[in-house]
């Protein structure tokens, strides 16, 4: 008799396990209602479970799912003071573990599942730059690497699941969740999306349940499309933009083997995601051929109430829509009463156990049933927290540094290395770390806090003064000053006296970006406009700007009244150093930009991919695109362009030794529909300059259709060449 195959193995342990179940145990499966912060709490130097988890897993012999046990932020009211630290990680999943095991007839463990859409929300965490960072270094390589880092800090905690944020695209600047996406292509997202997915599974999943953690990528789907970028609501587009805009970084996702997806609040043409049977089933599953689970967002499921009329029916509708497993609401703890009335119902819910035991048996949380001290043997297995974190201090920096973009002009590193030079620093951000750092972090140690003034303070020889624009003694300060350094832009930042929703977006905070920070007017807020003019009507000597920002904001009153400018997005916790090392000369500004940057608030959206031109439509402004997507660091490079018919073939050649992006356009004419003004088909990061080569399939560069086709081939801003049909 011949050998079951692994995958049989694996289905066979499923159903077992599923067989085990009764359907209030298998609707428990499809919940992830506890929030895992109240489910734990330190008495006495150790940790116990509250009542409230205590009666959560008892409620449904085990969990399905516990969100952010280490989570700690405003929201959530954990901190150093009462949260769960690096010291507490293995104790606390192991406690809450075995007791989900424990009360379970099958033995099943929870998915233990933890926010990080940019490094980890937990005390301790590691913290990468924010996503729009990330993105400006065009550098898939890198963001890969530190994903894996990442991944290895989590497992050695005891997660299984990383919420990790990648699939929204960058349609509308006053969207507060900006910050959260990889820029306004597709191309670029995806393949960070990918990134991110490799480094945390391993490139064919062999890193699950040992020295890596599941991905459930957010959001799907068209979440940054929402009207006047307004979170969470509608998505009004056609079906070939979704296909050519949302859905490609989901495919990215899906096929790099990712566990999970997200669905997002919004609604598409008036569905709702949670609610959308062509998105979750249609799309996803029988033409993508995903296989994993799809979970909805935070209290998304009962946001169908206006569409449905009842809780009970939000949790069905959701369901039979295809979310398999929900967060933090009340709909699918209702499914047990709506599958006993209902055979379709029923068989759904089945059907999504299933599903999520596939996923835990994947990440080693079926087959046994460990006490206490053995689930601390199986996590310490996964690997060592310590060295993780080593590694993924170091990657942040090297990240930090890559993400720097310069906006104008040359750095004043001359004359800030000149002993003696007169240093002002001024702005907002100039005397801040938490600005650097965007949203979803946990609060820093004590201690831990270097801002650019610091930097400048312990790295240059000279006379460093921050000059506030209240001072009596501003002006003199300005205008007597050799280099001028304003540190501006937008913060994240919640406190612990912000205000929350119940699904943890801000409602009441001072922060000018992330989630619940949506804006009407995209100049800088806090009359930093007004500050850097006056700035520049009194210096003398070189005004330098920083904008550290989650958001392409209008910047003209900035680069009018700079002589050089840098763009610094939320680049983490190693931010300030990586800043003052490009000014010092030390490192030299690679980056570039992922979105493009509006000359006035009130032309907004505007994209570089846009079907129609922007310029000279208003009559009021010539030119509402300040700086175009991809604007940043000079490269030098000398291309050729060869097509051999089915293939087309580019070769760049960089200078030996010099570091550059290089992205790949086309302008395409004919096809089925209104051609973009310009297209990413490809992309490199250079380190070292030589000869890089490109193969693109000739249906990538062409437009899609029939009849006249063609396009222009360029490189960066350069054309080198035109493909024709015929």
């Amino acid at each position: 008799m011949a050998a079951l195959s692994e995958a049989a193995v694996r289905e066979a342990r499923v159903e077992a396990a599923l067989a085990g179940l009764d359907l209030t145990q298998r609707v428990g499966q499809l919940n992830q209602r506890l929030l895992g912060w109240r489910a734990v709490e330190r008495r006495n130097r150790h940790w116990q479970l509250t009542d409230e988890g205590r009666r959560e897993i008892g409620r449904w012999s085990g969990l399905g799912a516990i969100y952010g046990l280490m989570r700690a932020d405003g929201w959530s009211g954990r901190s150093w003071a009462n949260g769960v630290t690096p010291d507490d990680r293995v104790e606390v999943v192991a406690l809450v573990q075995a007791a989900v095991r424990d009360a379970n007839p099958c033995g099943i463990g929870a998915l233990v599942v933890e926010e990080a859409p940019h490094g980890h929300q937990g005390l301790g965490g590691t913290i990468l730059p924010q996503n729009l960072a990330v993105a400006a270094t065009w550098n898939p390589e890198l963001y890969e690497r530190a994903c894996a880092a990442v991944a290895s800090e989590l497992a050695s905690s005891g997660v299984d699941l990383a919420l990790v944020s990648g699939l929204d695209i960058l349609r509308d600047p006053r969207w507060g969740r900006c910050e959260e996406t990889f820029g306004e292509d597709p191309l670029l997202s995806s393949a960070l999306v990918r990134a991110a997915v490799h480094g945390m599974q391993g490139r064919s999943g062999e890193r699950l349940a040992r020295d890596g953690v599941g991905v459930v990528l957010k959001h799907l789907a068209a979440q940054g499309e929402a009207v006047g970028g307004r979170n969470g609501q509608s998505a009004t587009i056609g079906e070939r933009d979704l296909r050519e805009i949302h859905l490609p970084p989901v495919e990215a996702g899906i096929k790099a083997g990712a566990l999970g997806m997200m669905a997002a609040y919004n609604d598409i043409d008036g569905v709702p995601c949670c609610a959308n049977r062509w998105l979750l089933q249609t799309w996803l599953r029988d033409e993508q051929g995903f296989d994993g689970i799809v979970v909805a967002d935070g209290m998304a499921v009962d946001q169908l109430l206006p569409l449905t009329g009842s809780v009970t029916d939000a949790g069905k509708r959701a369901l039979l829509a295809g979310v398999d497993m929900s967060l933090w609401d009340e709909g699918f703890t209702t499914l047990a009463e709506s599958a006993r009335r209902s055979e379709e119902v029923d068989a759904a819910v089945t059907r999504a156990a299933r599903r999520v035991l596939r996923v835990k048996d994947r990440l080693g949380l079926l087959p046994t049933m460990p006490q206490i001290g053995e689930e601390c043997e199986r996590i310490a297995l996964r690997g060592d927290l310590g060295s993780a974190l080593k590694r993924t201090t170091r990657l942040s920096s090297e990240l930090a540094a890559q993400c720097l973009v310069p906006l104008k002009g040359h750095l004043p590193t001359a004359r800030l290395t000149s002993p003696g030079v007169d240093v002002v620093v001024i702005g907002p951000n100039a005397d801040d770390l938490d600005c650097f750092l965007g949203d979803y972090v946990a609060p820093l140690r004590p201690g831990e806090r270097t801002t650019v003034l610091d930097r400048l303070r312990s790295g240059i020889d000279g006379k460093i003064r921050l000059a506030l624009s209240v001072e009596d003694g501003f002006e003199g300060a300005v205008s007597s000053a050799d280099v001028v350094i304003a540190v501006l832009g937008g913060t994240s930042r919640r406190s612990y006296g912000d205000e929350f929703d119940v699904n943890g977006a801000a409602i009441a905070t001072q922060a000018s970006c992330g989630e619940g920070a949506d804006l009407a007017d995209t100049h800088l807020p806090g009359g930093q406009d007004e500050l850097i003019r006056r700035v520049g009507g009194l210096a003398r000597g070189h005004v330098c700007s920083v904008v550290v920002a989650g958001r392409p904001h209008v910047l003209k009153e900035v680069l009018d009244a700079s002589d050089s400018a840098l763009w610094a997005g939320y680049a983490g916790p190693h931010g300030p150093a990586a800043v003052v090392a490009a000014l010092r000369g030390l490192t030299v500004p690679t980056g570039r930009l992922p979105f493009t940057v509006p000359s006035s608030p009130t032309v907004v959206p505007v994209r570089y991919n846009d079907r129609w031109s922007p310029t000279d439509t208003y009559r009021d402004l010539a030119e509402p695109v300040l700086l175009p997507f991809g604007h940043g660091s000079e490269s030098h490079w000398s291309a050729t362009l060869s097509d051999s018919g089915d293939t087309v073939e580019l070769v760049v050649r960089i200078p030996d030794g010099t570091a550059a992006i290089v992205p790949v356009f086309v302008r395409q004419s004919g096809g089925d529909a209104r051609p973009r003004l310009r297209k990413l088909v490809d992309l490199a990061r250079i380190d070292r300059g030589g000869d890089h080569r490109f193969v693109l399939p000739r249906d990538v560069i062409l437009p899609a259709g029939s009849g006249f086709r063609s396009a222009e081939v360029l490189v960066g801003d350069q054309t080198i060449g035109t493909i024709a049909d015929g």
